[in-house]
């Protein structure tokens, strides 16, 4: 079996084992609230159990929110299709939230599965990627970049399903399998991403898009990563981008000896540079950076690594410019303990940081966790354990609303046994 057949057996089946679906009719759901467990109960709440139909099962994405405070995000598994995921939409409504279906995949051209995160583009529509689907040459396996937006001849109404467009399907060279980049946008409209496969040495690829004649074209801005080369390997987050347009991200593996790396790729006259910024060891700096880097307004990287810290339960590390190039410090080891953030950070605008463990945490089933820096050392609240009686493993970002509450998804457990998606009240 192939390294990415064996990675979709686990990460796409984590929701095998669970309770059976419950099967579901119509198009808008009501909340079904889950019973909030943990000491800090009273600001926890489920906005939505997923069933396993037609809403769609196994989220493992963060959300996006509109400036309505509307939610949007993805189910790697379920949907009316055949199991290949969903896009979907969580409107507020009064003190409850109602779900609404937004897209089933087909699992064919349009994709299958998708893990990362949806972006809000300058046009107001979604973007995202899928595993999964795509190109016949490649065996509709290395996945897709796609649109999705409302539909430009139906009239409004909050049930109507939206069109998606494939924007780009990968082919093996040119990439193959994004897992979980949130994609990104320049100033000129111009898409970044990374997926984990591809490129000339099998390790994956940092592309741009840029819209061309109505479509988009797509590059391969770096391509190097390759196994266990000191270039790192599978990319499973995206990237960033600085003032200059240097861009920054992870790989999950390689590097010296092999834990992973932080890079950085620059524009020159003869093509995009590899830098490699920092080496993990799976030691007191962490290792296994499956989770991208986000940059506060003074320049600074900030990460987390699954495993590595002194209790091998992840890290999550800060890197400084200095005098030229780049300073590495982890900033804290996270509490006990099986597993750290497999999804990029979330920055407040007081500089706090929130992220998510997927098997850390009271109990091993996952935790969501606040870094607050005071004196030049940083605090972390603990603001909510999961359970594997209730909701657990959120693999997914913490989203920060314009009220200060936190979103954020759990791809198992559930009423139902599919994930759900929570808020947090501070």
């Amino acid at each position: 079996m192939s390294n990415s057949a064996q990675y979709r057996r686990w990460t796409l089946h984590v929701g095998s084992w669970l309770a059976p679906a419950a099967s579901v009719t119509a198009i808008a759901f009501a909340l079904a609230a889950g019973v909030p467990p943990g000491a800090q109960a009273q600001t926890y709440k489920v906005i939505h159990n997923f069933t396993g139909g037609s809403d769609g099962s196994n989220p493992q994405a963060g959300l996006a929110i509109d400036r309505a405070g509307n939610l949007y995000g993805t189910a790697s598994e379920g949907g009316n299709a055949g199991s290949f995921g969903t896009v979907f939409r969580l409107v507020h409504s009064g003190s409850n939230w109602i779900f609404y279906p937004l897209y089933d995949f087909q699992g064919s051209y349009d994709g299958a599965n998708p893990l990362g995160p949806l972006t809000i583009g300058p046009d107001g529509a979604f973007y995202g990627t899928t595993l999964a689907g795509g190109s016949s040459t490649c065996g509709g396996q290395c996945g897709v970049v796609f649109r999705l937006r409302p539909p430009a001849t139906a009239p409004p109404s909050a049930l109507t399903r939206w069109d998606e467009a494939v924007l780009y399907a990968f082919t093996g060279l040119d990439g193959s399998e994004p897992v979980y980049p949130q994609l990104l946008f320049d100033q000129a409209g111009n898409l970044y991403g990374a997926t984990q496969f591809g490129g000339s040495h099998g390790g994956g690829v940092v592309f741009e898009m840029t819209p061309s004649g109505g479509g988009w074209t797509e590059k391969v801005l770096y391509g190097g990563f390759e196994g266990d080369s000191p270039t790192g390997s599978q990319p499973y987050s995206g990237v960033v981008m600085d003032n200059a347009g240097n861009l920054y991200g992870t790989t999950s593996v390689g590097g010296d000896p092999g834990d992973g790396v932080v890079y950085e790729i620059s524009p020159t006259q003869n093509g995009w540079v590899q830098t490699i910024l920092h080496s993990f060891r799976n030691g007191p700096d962490g290792g296994l950076s499956f989770g991208g880097l986000v940059m506060d307004q003074a320049g600074n990287l900030y990460g987390g690594t699954v495993s590595g810290g002194g209790g091998d339960c992840g890290v999550i590390y800060e890197l400084s410019p200095s005098n030229g190039g780049w300073s590495f410090a982890p900033i804290y080891n996270l509490p006990p303990c099986g597993g750290g953030p497999y999804e990029t950070l979330t920055l407040d605008a007081a500089g706090n940081i929130y992220g998510t463990a997927f098997a850390d945490g009271v109990g091993g089933a996952g935790m969501v966790f606040k870094l607050s820096k005071s004196n030049g050392s940083w605090t972390l609240t603990d603001l909510h354990n999961f359970s594997f009686e209730t909701e657990y493993f959120p693999y997914g970002a913490v989203t920060i609303g314009a009220n200060g509450n936190l979103y954020g998804t759990a791809s198992g457990g559930g009423v139902y046994g599919h994930g759900a998606v929570w808020e947090i009240t501070p």
